[in-house]
């Protein structure tokens, strides 16, 4: 078994934690699970081919998988999504997603996936992102 990650809109962090600390997890705007799709291994790539942005640039924002819940807590954990990222997914075309998805693919974590499966990823993660924003924010729950 690989974990689980479930990306999910909120309209802040008090908002997200308590989605997250519920149970059900009953997500008013919609929930994206997938398994193995680690926002720190996947979406600085991604974020930095959508923006041009340098991935240094990318993980230096205070947003960038930043831990919401205890960090003693041995999880599941909730992380924080850029708002650029936000920005850049419900903005960016299906051809523009594929580019990114292919990049992510050459890269040492990447390595060996479709990018198709990829950007498939991404189309839905960017319908998530146009329905929040600019008033909601992305984040990613992580179980095992």
């Amino acid at each position: 078994m690989g974990n689980i990650y479930d990306y999910y809109a909120a309209t802040g962090d008090t908002q997200a934690l308590a989605l997250f600390k519920d149970d059900s997890m009953v997500d008013p705007f919609g929930t994206l699970g997938l398994k193995g799709a680690d926002p720190y291994l996947i979406l600085g790539i991604i974020e930095a081919h959508l923006t041009g942005a340098s991935e240094e640039q990318v993980e230096a924002d205070p947003r960038f998988c930043a831990l919401l819940n205890d960090p003693e807590y041995d999880g599941p954990w909730l992380v924080s999504l850029t708002d650029t990222l936000r920005d850049a997914l419900a903005t960016a075309t299906s051809e523009r997603l594929l580019e990114a998805a292919t990049a992510w693919t050459r890269t040492e974590d990447g390595g060996g996936e479709d990018p198709g499966l990829m950007a498939d990823f991404l189309e839905r993660l960017g319908e998530l992102a146009r329905d929040a924003a600019p008033r909601r924010r992305l984040y990613c729950g992580m179980s095992l």
